[in-house]
């Protein structure tokens, strides 16, 4: 009796040790959770760099509630913009094939943005499989990340290690990591804004300074699409011009990943994604250019690019052209944050093209100022000497006896007559007006096809004439030298990647010969030859001929000629 009385108390004392063990052991865990919780709040806020806070953040929420995988989606509308994954390797995520974009359970946190604990996941609603080599997953926790009231995104924890399920406190740990998780990012955010700022401030006083010390457009233009590529970690960049007076856009300048392909390209505003920029006046993006509906025209040339920003270059409420950004495959979406500056950017280069225009306009008033006192020069000075010694040298004819000395001076005579229509001819073409086309000299019109070609060339192409070309030249043969000309600079601008070019037109023993030289790519050794054909026909139909050959020292060179009928015998 004594015994079973004494066994009694010891049976209780050992429960009761056994319980404290237990609570002691919970109370243990309890703190050395929280204090992984706190270390994982302080890894989380002790980046500032956004994709590195995202990764811990998903890193330490599979740490804390010992989960086997572990997901963090970026929120944006309906679907995820990121999605960052832990416990899967490169091997699995490449079978698996593309990330998800916010369907089945994925899309049910985003549209009811709380708490989701699940048992097993093939049994809620919403869940309707994983596609092929998924591992298996059934245990579910996800929790929505907040950043200032705004739903940034979902961590999803899937697979409680041990067979177990997570439970309420794994849920409570979740959620005040999520919590510290907001802050974290919107501190990344604001330094991230903060940085991009200082960056564009550098790029503006950079293109600032390039604009007042008057240099090269296509300089500028270069240096900014480049600046705005490297700040928005673009990987190609492309500014388009309008062509002429047409509708369509030129591809001028394009830097970074397949430049070759897009460079020189002549697109129409309906139909391009440049075009759909300019229609709707400002900045305009899409994720994957190549499902855009707005792309409906052109050759593919977006293989290995996914999302896209365009922006018009306006200055005065006027679109100067486009700039475009591109990123590859599987890249961030453009945010309108990261793009804000972007149009204010763009209208520095459309204020590089003003400036650029006005000192050409300032270049030609200057050129037609001096051309006008060449001009009186020539008429005041050169023809009345040479006038006047033609003169002296005929009235000295009656003084000549010598036949041979008397033709001699009969010749030089004929010479200064020459000579002094000549340099009456150049008179006209310096003082001929911009007035109707048709009625220019043919000197005046090639001065303005070559000036015109400037814009899409950047750079003017020197021009040599030589011979009584606005005297011997019929008005028919003008129209095709002028359009030879103009279609041969085009050709140069598009194709020849030129940075000089040099126009030849004389008139010589009744041939009229045209030259355009260029030190660019030279001649494809494939490719279309309309444009080259339909140049040989004009010149055949006249009864002449066009070459166009290679240069040993690099780029081409065109040469047109045609036959002048006689002058007329007066």
């Amino acid at each position: 009796m004594g015994e079973g009385a004494g066994g009694l108390p010891r049976l209780q004392l050992d429960e009761l040790l056994e319980e404290l063990q237990v609570r002691i052991d919970a109370v243990r865990g309890t703190r050395d959770r929280v204090h992984d919780l706190l270390e994982a709040v302080l890894s989380v806020g002790g980046d500032l760099d956004l994709a590195q806070v995202l990764r811990r953040i998903v890193e330490s929420a599979v740490v804390l509630v010992d989960a086997e995988y572990g997901a963090l989606g970026v929120v944006e509308g309906a679907g995820l913009s990121q999605f960052l994954t832990s416990g899967i390797s490169a091997e699995q995520a490449q079978a698996i094939g593309p990330l998800p974009s916010g369907h089945g359970i994925l899309g049910e946190l985003i549209r009811h943005p709380e708490p989701l604990r699940l048992t097993e996941i093939s049994d809620h609603p919403a869940s309707y499989g994983f596609p092929p080599n998924h591992p298996p997953m059934h245990s579910f926790l996800g929790v929505p990340i907040r950043v200032r009231e705004e739903v940034f995104g979902n961590i999803y924890l899937t697979e409680k290690r041990g067979d177990a399920q997570f439970d309420g406190e794994d849920e409570t740990v979740l959620r005040t990591l999520a919590v510290a998780a907001g802050v974290a990012i919107e501190n990344a955010r604001l330094y991230k804004a903060a940085r991009d700022r200082q960056r564009w401030l550098e790029a503006n006083a950079a293109i600032v300074g390039e604009l007042l010390s008057g240099a090269d457009e296509q300089a500028v233009l270069r240096g900014i699409i480049e600046l705005a590529s490297r700040i928005l970690h673009a990987d190609l960049g492309v500014i388009a011009l309008p062509v002429g007076e047409s509708t369509d856009l030129q591809v001028v300048i394009a830097v970074g990943v397949d430049a070759e392909d897009h460079r020189g390209l002549v697109l129409p505003l309906e139909g391009s994604f440049m075009g759909a920029a300019l229609a709707a006046g400002g900045s305009i993006s899409t994720s994957e250019i190549r499902k855009d509906s707005r792309v409906t025209v052109g050759p593919p040339r977006w293989n290995g690019l996914g999302p896209v920003v365009a922006v018009p270059m306006l200055a005065e409420d006027r679109a100067r052209g486009v700039l475009l950004l591109g990123r590859a495959e599987q890249s961030l979406p453009f945010t309108e944050d990261e793009t804000a500056p972007l149009a204010a950017f763009a209208g520095q280069a459309a204020l590089a093209m003003e400036l650029a225009e006005r000192r050409r306009a300032a270049e030609q008033v200057a050129l037609l100022e001096d051309r006008d006192r060449i001009a009186r020069d020539l008429h005041d000075l050169a023809i009345q000497r040479l006038f006047a010694t033609g003169m002296t040298l005929q009235s000295s004819l009656r003084f000549i006896e010598h036949p041979e000395a008397n033709e001699r001076v009969m010749r030089a005579v004929d010479d200064l007559d020459e000579t002094i229509k000549i340099i009456r001819s150049a008179i006209f073409g310096l003082r001929a007006k911009e007035a109707d086309r048709k009625r220019l000299s043919l000197r005046a019109r090639a001065v303005t096809a070559a000036e015109s070609a400037a814009r899409t060339l950047g750079f003017t192409p020197s021009l040599r004439m030589e011979g009584l070309i606005d005297t011997d030249v019929p008005q028919t043969v003008a129209e095709d030298v002028v359009a030879v000309l103009e279609e041969a600079l085009s050709n140069v601008a598009r194709h020849a990647r030129a940075s000089a070019a040099e126009v030849s037109l004389t008139v010589s023993s009744g041939l009229l010969t045209l030259s355009v030289t260029d030190n660019g790519t030279g001649l494809p050794a494939q490719g279309r030859r309309s444009g080259l054909r339909n140049l040989a026909d004009r010149a055949e139909h006249r009864g002449g001929d066009m070459t166009a050959t290679a240069r040993e020292e690099g780029g081409t060179r065109l040469v047109w000629r045609v036959p002048l009928p006689p002058a007329p015998v007066p």
